[in-house]
């Protein structure tokens, strides 16, 4: 790997790749600039479509995979097949141009671009407040994990299935603010004074370039052999709610 030493004093020109949803989204930046975004949002088109967007951002930037200071890929959790095809693009990119893999967490991601945003969702999110991002999984299950106003886990991320009591604990003592494409299994279920829904909010390439350049700074840099996506595939057991389906 080239030295690191002659490079982290300058704006890190960084790919971002997130392919964790049906989202297909490819984000240059440099710092914390975004400088060319390509994403198709229609689902099941990673394969085709990952591949000419990275080509595409670089041929509009006059850029080469050689010109990149990291490859930053959204490891999960999310869909296998997404999640599969985003980390051995990544993988690829980084082994034959010689420079660092860094991972960013879709869920912590997603919550990042919530806090930097939330002017223009008209919120204010309280010092005490907790993030719950959701990913849609089947049925009335979800992928969620908990953070702060700071963006820091409270709770890691797990896979669960939604009911009327699900956060109750929580949104008794604070706002609880729900957001993502899981979300919406909550509203009808969750009906706290103290819940929030945020809508539209979606994954994209966009959200990781805070974490990304975080990341970079801090030489957090994956094992381009070893790394493996956060698929999270196994679910609580739970016997359905009638109703629910």
């Amino acid at each position: 790997m080239r030295n690191f030493e002659s490079m982290k004093n300058k704006k890190p020109k960084i790919l971002n790749i997130e392919t964790t949803g049906e989202n297909c989204s490819v984000a240059l930046s440099e710092g914390f600039s975004i400088k060319n975004l390509k994403e198709h949002k229609e689902g099941k088109s990673h394969a085709s479509k990952l591949s000419v967007f990275i080509d595409q951002v670089l041929k509009d930037e006059q850029l080469s995979v050689q010109d990149l200071d990291a490859v930053s890929i959204s490891k999960g959790p999310g869909s296998y097949t997404g999640l599969r095809i985003g980390v051995s693009t990544a993988k690829g990119l980084c082994y034959g141009a010689d420079i660092p893999l860094v991972s960013v967490h879709t869920l912590q991601a997603l919550s990042q671009f919530l806090v930097e945003h939330a002017d223009e969702y008209n919120i204010n999110i309280p010092d005490n407040a907790y993030l719950v991002p959701m990913i849609d999984a089947r049925r009335m299950e979800v992928y969620s994990a908990v953070l702060n106003a700071n963006n820091h886990f409270e709770r890691n991320v797990q896979a669960e299935i939604i009911d009327a009591d699900s956060y109750k604990e929580m949104l008794e003592e604070r706002q609880v603010i729900f957001f993502g494409n899981g979300a919406h299994k909550c509203k009808e279920l969750i009906t706290h004074k103290n819940a929030l829904f945020i809508d539209d909010i979606e994954f994209s390439a966009v959200n990781m370039v805070t974490l990304s350049n975080q990341q970079y700074a801090n030489e957090a840099f994956e094992d381009v052999a070893y790394f493996e996506p956060f698929y999270l595939k196994d679910f609580r057991a739970t016997t359905p709610k009638k109703g629910l389906f």
